[in-house]
């Protein structure tokens, strides 16, 4: 199956639903998948809102295939943003698998958002989608989204109306801009600025069969911005490319809306890497990715900026071996779209200059790159007015910006107009040292910052690397900058308040790419308030000047509790005062310097001889001009000689550097050309001994196969005859047993009608039997309700139910007190098996105390017997005493007495013998539940009332 190399991810957001209505919000969606951010337009924030936007993501099928082995998700965010603050507050978010997107179109589903701040209901979006290949016909399907054209925005229904439905921009020589949409409703001035700023490991885009570097061959950027052809400025080596940062602008008229439709509409921006007419790598750079930055332009600008990697051309691919990402060229590239009423407020307008203290800035060159606009801007301006250039420190002018010098960054700076309350301000700043390195490996250190308060649009870094070990101290080469900038004092203080000056270490090594080592933070709201200085500035003019020198910490830049580092540096601010426009006359460089001293070309003029007062008298032979003019003259000789002498000691030095320096140049491109090769055989090898694997592995799939092949064959043609028997025999069983089962079923049938009638018939005769019976049922009812017996009967009946529910109480009672003494049975068990297994245990102590109290048991037995026996006859005696006494009182009552009390003493009796036995029967019953034995304290007091009523029964 054909399948392309280019793919397009596509992403389809149509609507959502579940969503509050709020007027004052407008709901946007963010989509990003493999580091890159796209936006929809913002829609009104209502139950179901209308987004109808398709975001697509470009990617070969072999990146297509990592994602997918990566898992890398598709993130969509949805955010709620405030129309007046522009404030966003996160709705919800949801991931897409990246798996689930297939080249077959689905249909799109309903996905709802997780963590949202709308909980009843949860809101979803309808989402669809699909993998479509990126050199398609543009031709329109019926089954295609199409998509539907968003609702005007209030404020503007005109310019909506206006749009074509493809925008161009048309240069207007005599104003110096680019005209976007219609002139009478698009009045805005915007800057669209692209800055080529570095590149890397431009050597792998040249064969190995080539010189790196042949004399006279030039190496330069090429883009095309708006129709107009940019390059660079050419450079000749490739290992280490030094050209200067540039940046090239154009000014767009039109208005916000109609310019991001505009830049979303254009194709990528394309920067080619050239040498003559050749074009040795390209890379894309997207312009409509500006257009989807949530980027107010009246109040900031829109940056898209990064290391985009060159592409090799079609035929050259062939011949490139398959790098490496760290070994991949790359270009940094920022594309910058910016508001021209920016500039005043945010950037200002900046002049850096990296040079040490105290030494002058030379004078910038005159060539810069700039876009057709603006060149036709400066002519028009210059026909109006002549205005000479500024030096690096003079104030800024409102027309004529200042630019930097050679070891700075060379931009092209917009113009301008500035408050006439702005100060003119010189920033300066000084990287001294770098100690204190927590590392263990040494790192080739340089710095790196960027203030876009200042106005510079390139990063500001030191150079070249210096190496830095453990415990050690290096001193930061060129590090040195100073900033001078028109600002008003409150938006000075405004942004060094909230804004720190951040500066990054990086690890520059030269085989791999750059590595950020950490960052440090100036606070340059201290520098504030510091002490203020009066002096006078490099225009004679007095000033004010703050001067702070610290040590920071260089945090990690992924771990900020980790300190990596300590940075010395230097910041000074001095306020020049008021800005005054003015010209500067750069001073000739030659008349500054001292003419060298010439001697005299007549050496006897010089000194006039003296006037003869007297006779001459003789003198000597040094003392005659003669002898002093050729003592002058070879003293002049050995000078000159002397001065001959160390220009070419300085001429040598100079050749011997220089061939020291292509020494190492050379050295560097073998070593590279050596480090290309290397991996370019690697890889080589490495796909020649896939490719033997890969044959090897194939050829013996092939035999395996063929062999299978052909046993499958064998095995399928006789499962075949096999399977064809099988079936006719079935089908001949199937139709013979079916042809029974109809006989059966209609014999069935027949007789199910049968039984059906006369069913029927009992139905009809039961009905008419039901009728009759009803009818007489009623006739006897009525009869019975007119008996007075009836009404009785209810109330037995009632009484009855009565009854019932009694008994069932009683019985209830009557089973719940059964049951409790059942329950009182089993405690009472439970408590003697308890009771009993402690008197075992009791016993078991006893036997052991019972051999020691044996020998006492037997000593006192007789004596207890006596005891018992003497007590026993005590009682004998008393007993007989007490019917004596009973004998004496009958015999003095006499027979009436006798008579009267025959009738109450068997009531008596009766009574002892009651009270006796129940308390008998109350013992033995305690005896016999096993609880208690006669040592018990309640089988004691038993006991002796049993003994006291046995006592009361026997007395009379």
């Amino acid at each position: 199956m054909a399948s392309t190399d280019q793919l397009l991810v596509v992403v389809s957001i149509l609507e959502g639903r579940h969503f509050p209505k709020c007027p004052r919000l407008s709901l946007v969606v963010q989509v990003s998948f493999d580091g890159e951010q796209l936006v929809t337009d913002p829609v009104e924030h209502r139950d179901q809102p209308q987004f109808s936007t398709e975001l697509a993501w470009e990617l070969d099928r072999r990146t297509l295939h990592q994602h997918r082995l990566q898992r890398t998700p598709i993130k969509l965010q949805c955010f709620a943003v405030d129309c007046d603050s522009r404030r966003r507050e996160a709705v919800g978010y949801l991931v897409l698998d990246l798996r689930s997107v297939q080249e077959v179109k689905q249909e799109p589903r309903w996905y709802p958002l997780l963590s949202s701040k709308y909980t009843k209901p949860r809101p979803a979006l309808l989402l669809g989608t699909v993998l479509e290949s990126d050199n398609k016909t543009t031709a329109p399907s019926p089954d295609r989204f199409k998509a539907k054209k968003a609702p005007p925005r209030q404020g503007s229904p005109a310019v909506a109306d206006l749009l074509p439905d493809k925008l161009d921009a048309v240069l207007v020589p005599d104003q110096g801009y680019h005209q976007v949409g219609p002139a009478d409703h698009c009045q805005d001035l915007f800057v669209l600025s692209v800055t080529v700023a570095f590149a890397t490991k431009l050597e792998q885009l040249i064969p190995s069969t080539m010189k790196l570097l042949a004399e006279g061959s030039e190496f330069f950027f090429y883009y095309c911005l708006l129709g107009n052809d940019i390059t660079s400025e050419p450079f000749h080596n490739l290992l280490s490319p030094d050209f200067e940062p540039e940046r090239a602008s154009v000014r767009i008229r039109s208005s916000e809306r109609v310019l991001l439709s505009f830049l979303a509409q254009q194709p990528s921006l394309q920067v080619h890497l050239c040498c003559g007419n050749h074009s040795l790598g390209s890379t894309d750079v997207s312009l409509s990715a500006l257009a989807s930055l949530p980027v107010d332009l009246e109040s900031k600008a829109a940056t898209v900026e990064g290391a985009f990697v060159l592409q090799p051309p079609k035929r050259a691919k062939k011949t490139l071996p398959v790098l490496p990402v760290d070994l991949q060229p790359t270009v940094g590239v920022a594309v910058t779209l910016r508001s021209e009423e920016v500039m005043p407020q945010q950037l200002q307008n900046s002049s850096p200059s990296r040079c040490p203290p105290g030494a002058s800035s030379p004078p910038p060159p005159s060539s810069h790159t700039e876009s057709e606009a603006e060149s036709l801007l400066e002519e028009h301006q210059q026909a109006h007015q002549q205005v000479g250039p500024s030096e690096s420190d003079a104030p800024v002018h409102a027309d004529a910006p200042a630019e930097a010098g050679p070891s700075s960054v060379s931009v092209s700076a917009p113009k301008f107009s500035i408050p006439p309350s702005a100060h003119h301000y010189c920033f300066s700043l000084d990287l001294r040292s770098l100690r204190n390195l927590s590392l263990t490996p040494p790192i080739n250190a340089t710095l790196r910052y960027l203030y876009q308060f200042f106005g510079s649009a390139a990063p500001i870094m030191t150079n070249p690397p210096v190496e830095l070990q453990r415990n050690t101290e290096v001193s930061l080469p060129q590090s040195y900058c100073a900033f001078n900038f028109a600002a008003l004092p409150h938006q000075l203080h405004d942004s060094f308040h909230s804004v720190p000056l951040v500066v990054e270490v990086w690890h520059r090594d030269p085989n791999r790419r750059d590595q950020l080592m950490g960052r440090a933070s100036i606070q340059l709201s201290q520098l504030l308030s510091c002490e203020r200085k009066r002096c006078l500035g490099s225009t004679g003019e007095p000033s004010w000047k703050q001067t702070r020198q610290d040590r920071i910490p260089v945090v990690a830049a992924h771990r900020p509790s980790e300190k990596v580092a300590e940075l010395s540096y230097v910041a000074s601010l001095e306020d020049l005062g008021m800005v005054t426009v003015k010209e500067v006359i750069l001073p000739d460089p030659s008349e500054e310097q001292a003419a060298p001293l010439q001697l005299p070309s007549n050496p006897a003029a010089a000194t006039p001889a003296p006037p003869c007062v007297g006779p001459s008298a003789p003198r000597a032979p040094r003392d005659t001009l003669e002898y002093r003019t050729a003592l002058e003259l070879e003293m002049w000789k050995r000078e000159q000689e002397e001065l001959f002498d160390d220009h070419l000691k300085k001429k040598e030095q100079s050749h011997m550097q220089a061939l020291a320096e292509e020494w190492k140049r050379r050295e560097r491109e073998r070593e590279a050309l050596v480090k290309k090769k290397v991996v370019e055989y690697d890889l080589l090898e490495e796909r020649l001994q896939k490719t033997l694997t890969d044959l090897e592995k194939r050829e013996k799939q092939l035999a395996e196969a063929e062999l299978q092949t052909q046993r499958q064959q064998r095995e399928l043609q006789a499962e075949h005859q096999l399977t064809m028997k099988e079936l006719q025999e079935s089908s001949r069983r199937l139709q013979l047993d079916c042809d029974h089962r109809v006989a059966l079923e209609r014999d069935k049938v027949r007789l199910m009608e049968e039984e059906r009638a006369r069913l029927l018939q009992q139905i009809a005769d039961g009905e008419s039997r039901y009728k009759q019976l009803e009818k007489e049922f009623q006739l006897h009812r009525e009869q019975q309700n007119n008996r007075p017996e009836l009404r009785l009967q209810s109330d037995i009946n009632i009484l009855t139910l009565e009854k019932v529910e009694l008994e069932r109480k009683l019985e209830s009672t009557t089973k719940s007190k059964l049951h409790y003494k059942q329950q009182w049975g089993r405690a009472l068990k439970e408590l003697a098996r308890f009771k009993q297994r402690e008197q075992e245990n009791a016993m078991t102590r006893l036997k052991k105390q019972q051999a020691e109290l044996e020998a006492m048991r037997l000593r006192y037995l007789a004596a207890e017997e006596k005891e018992v026996i003497r007590q026993d006859r005590q009682e004998l005696d008393a007993t007989r005493n007490q019917l004596n006494r009973l004998d004496q009182r009958e015999v003095r009552l006499g027979p009436a007495s006798s008579v009267s009390g025959a009738d109450p003493g068997p009531s008596l009796n009766e009574c002892a013998d009651e009270h006796l036995s129940r308390l008998l029967e109350e013992r033995d019953t305690l005896l016999r539940t096993g609880v208690y034995t006669h040592d018990d304290h309640i089988i004691a007091e038993l006991n002796r009332h049993i003994q006291n009523a046995m006592t009361d029964r026997r007395t009379p």
